[in-house]
């Protein structure tokens, strides 16, 4: 019988378990150093990034790197070479045999045959025609035939087509081959990266008032103007990889290589990103590797008539919520499609980066289905985390950054995975910015469920202070996911019917609009300044869209009416939407100028449960908010932390934002050596009721 072990030499194990750790990953003692409590997990750190590293040598070794592994789309797919044939390649490996058909040979299935390389791939070449003419013409359709071994003759789309569309009242997408005699030659260089990200989250088929799919080109001209007049400096687009159901908002996935064909053609969206860089704004792609469309016949499923292939066969390669496919990470050629396909949109459309779609559901094998998350570190590690998964993403993070070191990367982590935002090197996951998806879900709550007066000041701030240190989160009022119909947005919990009868400004406010226009300015503001390193506002919620989102389907009757956004309620002078636009204009101009979104976490100096006040300092500036509904406070002392003389900057009671002009902005406020909530100085301010400020210590210079 084996010894008990005791106490010192579990430790002793436990010590030398961590030293290894240590040994193995290069900075792992910043991460421990940053968070004592995920020293216990170290060996899972440790596994990881030699999981990364052990792929990665691999990749190394036997693909030459991972840079010539990233470029999987100069090889697969169909191919004009130099000598006018056509190189084309597959990786079906559950077929018995891939051939080439198209118009360019009268659809003729197997006249084309594939050759059987090892590994699973096919390859094809055809010669050119002897008078040298292009064998297959830009625009013609193509399809792979794939003959399976129960003998089905499957018509399959390219994984990596690069352009698709669905022609008349076709129920599928066709094929078409992309080879234009002159592509869009981009004449702006990337900008560089952001002191301070403002995001503008857009989607481009519902950026008109009417009820149509809106173009690249519409964007590109009435969208791009006003998104750069508002002040945001990052773009990040929706529903770009093309998608066969349009209602799925661009997160069913059919053809990842090719742009959406819905909105106009590949040279034009280069455009639209180009015109972007010539505004100095960056753009981000919403990427889906998360999960991908169970069609088949224009989609990635059963591509080479098996269920796997590209996805996890049986139970584990379906997402039961999402009624999709889930990829098979850990496969060899599933990492060079994901990871070509992330540095295809990088290079050929120039984006400057991703904000990764579901990632919760990648990071864990219950894909977050039916889980509260605590907080529990033990949550976060162990059997129930995907670690092949997790290693692509880290992969993933790794090339974006060696390819583009100024790119950003953003998770939708609802989760709160420690270290996913932290660098590889330490044993994090790669990532620049998480979602702070917490804080939309908390004013959604308070004006669900509490009455203005009870809403809780500490609890608030909590919400908005509550990130992890060194971990960089991306703040926001509400995104997308809030305008869908079935949820309500801010503006539409705050205001709801009387949107539609009493926003004229020819009509005395309402107590509902009053309240709705005061609030709807408080909550970006206070989200903006307190809730992270980025902001981030869904398109038209700036000036409180007075509609939600749905997208045509048989539940409205094909409907486009709610799938626009009606941009022009803020041209009319007469609309209080003018008032909310101009708030959220100038209060990015003012982040601009003074960057405390790059600024270390503000200061919190008073959360006042009574008052309903909030005051906190960040970037130098005094933020102070009363989200009293009927008090304001006549000399109302606040705590600072360098003497100076105060001015305001930024009042949401200005008569341009809607406000009651109660505030005399030529006002100097003096602060003086009286030590109050901690801080050393304090001044005293006049603050009416339901208003944010923003002062700035004018003895300092900006």
């Amino acid at each position: 019988m084996a010894a008990p072990v005791t106490p010192a030499a579990r430790a002793e194990d436990s010590e030398a378990a961590l030293n290894a750790a240590l040994a193995d990953v290069p900075e792992l003692a910043r991460l421990l150093e940053v968070d004592p409590y995920l020293k216990p997990y170290a060996v899972d750190f440790q596994r990881r990034y030699k999981q990364f590293s052990q792929i990665l040598n691999s990749i190394g070794e036997n693909e030459g790197g991972i840079d010539k592994f990233s470029r999987g789309y100069e090889s697969f797919g169909v191919h004009r070479c130099a000598d006018g044939g056509l190189y084309c390649k597959e990786w079906a490996p559950g077929a018995e045999g891939v051939f080439l058909t198209g118009d360019f040979n009268g659809w003729n299935p197997f006249s084309y045959p594939y050759k059987k390389l090892d590994y699973g791939k096919w390859e094809l070449y055809i010669p050119p025609k002897q008078n040298k003419s292009v064998l297959v013409p830009h625009g013609s359709k193509l399809k792979v035939v794939i003959t399976s071994k129960s003998g089905e003759t499957l018509y399959r789309i390219s994984p990596w087509a690069k352009y698709v569309v669905r022609e008349g009242a076709n129920v599928n997408y066709d094929w078409l081959h992309w080879d234009p005699e002159h592509s869009y030659e981009f004449k702006h260089s990337r900008p560089k990266k952001p002191r301070s990200l403002r995001i503008y989250e857009s989607h481009v088929g519902i950026s008109s008032h009417e009820g149509k799919v809106a173009s690249y080109k519409h964007f590109t001209c009435n969208v791009l103007p006003r998104i750069k007049d508002l002040g945001y400096n990052c773009i990040q687009l929706m529903a770009i990889m093309e998608h066969a159901y349009y209602a799925s908002f661009g997160y069913q996935i059919t053809s990842f290589f090719a742009a959406s064909s819905r909105y106009g053609t590949p040279e034009e969206l280069k455009e639209l990103v180009d015109t972007a860089h010539s505004m100095g704004i960056i753009v981000l792609l919403d990427v889906v590797h998360s999960h991908a469309s169970k069609n088949s016949a224009d989609g990635l499923n059963m591509f080479d008539g098996t269920d796997s292939c590209y996805f996890h066969s049986g139970p584990r390669g379906t997402h039961d919520l999402w009624d999709s496919r889930l990829f098979a990470y850990s496969s060899w050629e599933v990492l060079r499609f994901l990871l070509s396909n992330i540095r295809w949109w990088l290079e050929e459309y120039r984006f400057d980066g991703f904000r990764f779609d579901g990632v919760t559901s990648m990071l864990y094998h219950h894909h977050g289905m039916g889980q509260g998350f605590s907080g529990d570190y033990s949550e976060y590690f162990g059997l129930q985390v995907d670690e092949d998964a997790l290693t692509y993403l880290m992969l993933a993070n790794h090339l974006v950054h060696m390819l583009c070191p100024d790119s950003i990367t953003i998770a939708e982590d609802v989760s709160g995975m420690p270290a996913l935002c932290a660098p590889i090197s330490q044993g994090g996951g790669g990532f620049d910015y998480r979602l702070a998806m917490a804080i939309p879900d908390k004013w959604i709550q308070l004006l669900k469920e509490f009455k203005d007066e009870d809403w809780n000041m500490g609890d608030i701030v909590y919400t908005l202070t509550n990130r992890r240190y060194l971990e960089k989160c991306i703040a926001y009022a509400e995104s997308h996911d809030q305008a869908l119909v079935g949820d309500k947005t801010v503006a539409f919990w705050l205001m709801d019917a009387e949107m539609y009868t009493n926003m004229s400004v020819l009509t005395p406010f309402t107590p509902v609009i009053d309240r709705g226009i005061q609030l709807h300015k408080m909550i970006r503001l206070i989200t903006h300044g307190l809730g992270g390193e980025g902001y981030l506002n869904f398109m038209g919620n700036e000036f409180g869209h007075p509609e939600w989102l749905d997208f045509p389907r048989k539940g409205n009757n094909e409907s486009y009416h709610y799938a626009r956004r009606q941009f022009h309620l803020t041209d009319d002078d007469l609309l209080r939407y003018k008032f909310l636009n101009n708030f959220d204009r100038d209060m990015n101009r003012l982040e601009e100028r003074y960057g405390w979104l790059s600024a270390p976490q503000a200061y919190v100096s008073e959360k006042h449960e009574g008052n309903k006040i909030i005051a906190f300092e960040r970037a130098g500036l005094l933020f102070i908010f009363n989200f009293h509904p009927s008090k304001s406070y006549t000399d109302y002392r606040v705590g600072t932390a360098l003497p100076g003389t105060f001015k305001i900057v930024l009042d949401s009671d200005a008569a341009e934002y809607g406000g009651h002009q109660r505030l005399d902005h030529s006002t100097d406020f003096f602060s003086e050596a009286f030590e109050h909530n901690g801080r050393p100085y304090s001044l005293l301010v006049y603050i009416p009721s339901r208003v944010a400020l923003i002062l700035q210590n004018v003895d300092l210079p900006n």
